[in-house]
């Protein structure tokens, strides 16, 4: 199994949690805008155009449902922070997330992205006390590792996983577009959607 690339076919999007069909199980993944989110999915499913990917932040702004093939649902919400969106569309935002993630009885599992070249940032924090906060379940994945170079990456990786309250084995790093441990997630994921 290991390897194989997740059979995923977009499903639907929606604005609010009642606007989800039914699902055997959940994962979702959530980050701030630009973290890679939408290339983090094509990268699970090793197909370039399935979830949107846009140089532009906050092109994603519904709840974008994939099923896999075998049963279980992958949700890409949208970024929180910097996003090229009216003010109006993003206030919506906080709302429509913080709903899904507390009211989604199916949710088993969220992947919170970091950038891995930069660290995690002021919301980052502040969405990983959020969520421990009501006891929701959570996995760090830091994006973008091929950005960092060589020389860096044990202290990178030591900072991020400190910035995140977590040891460092605790953190699953990966590279979209380099496939680094695009493996490794996707085993996570079948083992939270079976």
């Amino acid at each position: 199994m290991s390897g194989r690339p997740l059979a995923l076919q977009f499903h639907s999007s929606a604005t609010r949690t009642d606007q989800l069909p039914e699902s055997d199980a959940e994962v979702a993944f959530v980050g701030r805008s630009n973290v890679g989110k939408s290339s983090l999915i094509n990268a699970l499913a090793n197909r370039k155009q399935l979830a949107r990917v846009s140089n532009t932040p906050g092109r994603t702004q519904l709840i974008n449902l994939f099923t896999l093939d075998s049963g279980g649902t992958v949700v890409d919400l949208p970024g929180y922070g910097f996003a090229k969106v009216p003010g109006h569309v993003r206030r919506d935002w906080g709302p429509m997330i913080e709903g899904y993630l507390l009211d989604r009885e199916e949710l088993v599992m969220i992947y919170v992205l970091v950038d891995g070249e930069i660290g995690p940032t002021k919301l980052d924090a502040q969405m990983l006390d959020w969520l421990r906060d009501n006891e929701l379940p959570h996995t760090v994945v830091a994006t973008k590792m091929d950005k960092v170079k060589s020389s860096k990456k044990r202290t990178r990786k030591r900072e991020l996983a400190d910035g995140c309250q977590l040891e460092v084995g605790d953190v699953v790093w990966v590279s979209s577009s380099k496939g680094g441990n695009i493996d490794q997630l996707r085993d996570l994921v079948r083992t939270h959607l079976s």
